[in-house]
């Protein structure tokens, strides 16, 4: 799936940036979905939780990449050019960052340098609008650990991001789910390799049903709206009725709770959860 930004909320620019086609409103339920994670306050994930500096001239998209963290449970910090960023990590002390190349005040490359002066070892994901092979050349030859190029989607840039702190041990810290496993009872998925298993026993699921159960299980015990969970799993655009909601939770409660402590329940009027058999 590949996300859009558009529309007078985030501004025309930002837009040309994001690819791919979904509606108006992400800026908008993007916002909500952080609300939900961390609440209204829009902090981060905590003391514990990845930090994530972002860096980037266009104040909607810094803005909309942030949002997208946090949502992931990271705590971030965003910077608008160059001096600004290199002040925000050494203060900050970032576990990554995401990094534009084109600034207006310097270019990202000389950023990196000398943010790196300080931290040697924080991964740094660029973002360009420059494609060619020598771009690249010369932002992986001056430290960068990957690139995106813009117009990108912001799932991609989650998962690269998940890559480079996992791979850099997190700077000290612990990820959200550092093996990138969600568990709930004994009932565990695995984000990366699309694995699941109750108990011992490994359960197949469609690719819809694996993103619906993820979402439960980013929440559980946590009643989640049937208007919530269309938002969520069927990426906004979805021109059905809620009933497949009630569908997908019934394939999931064949394949997850059939012959054993039911996890899965409904809330008569409220939606669904998950929580621990027993």
């Amino acid at each position: 799936m590949r996300t859009t930004v558009s529309g007078p909320r985030v501004g025309e620019r930002a837009g040309e940036r994001v690819g791919g086609p979904v509606g108006e409103r992400l800026s908008e339920r993007v916002g909500e979905r952080v609300g939900e994670r961390v609440g209204a306050g829009g902090g981060g994930g905590g003391g514990d939780a990845v930090r994530v500096l972002v860096v980037d001239d266009e104040a909607p998209l810094a803005e909309l990449l942030c949002m997208a963290l946090r949502y992931e449970g990271w705590e971030t910090r965003s910077a608008g050019d160059g001096a600004e960023a290199v002040r925000a990590a050494r203060v900050f002390r970032p576990d990554a960052v995401v990094l534009d190349v084109m600034l207006p005040d310097t270019d990202g490359l000389d950023v990196l340098r000398r943010m790196r002066a300080d931290l040697p070892d924080v991964p740094v994901l660029f973002l360009t609008a420059r494609d060619a092979v020598e771009d690249r050349i010369a932002g992986l030859t001056a430290g960068g650990d990957d690139y995106v190029t813009k117009p990108f989607s912001l799932e991609e840039v989650v998962a690269r991001l998940r890559g480079l702190i996992r791979r850099s041990g997190g700077g000290g810290r612990t990820m959200a789910r550092p093996d990138s496993e969600l568990v709930v009872g004994d009932l565990r998925l695995d984000e990366d390799s699309h694995e699941v298993w109750r108990g011992e026993d490994e359960v197949r699921l469609t690719a819809t049903e694996f993103e619906l159960l993820r979402f439960l299980m980013r929440n559980p015990k946590r009643v989640l709206s049937k208007a919530q969970i269309l938002d969520r799993v069927w990426n906004y655009d979805f021109g059905g009725q809620a009933n497949v909601v009630e569908l997908y939770i019934s394939y999931l409660r064949k394949k997850i709770d059939a012959g054993r402590t039911p996890m899965i329940h409904t809330r008569r009027g409220a939606g669904y959860l998950i929580k621990p058999g027993g």
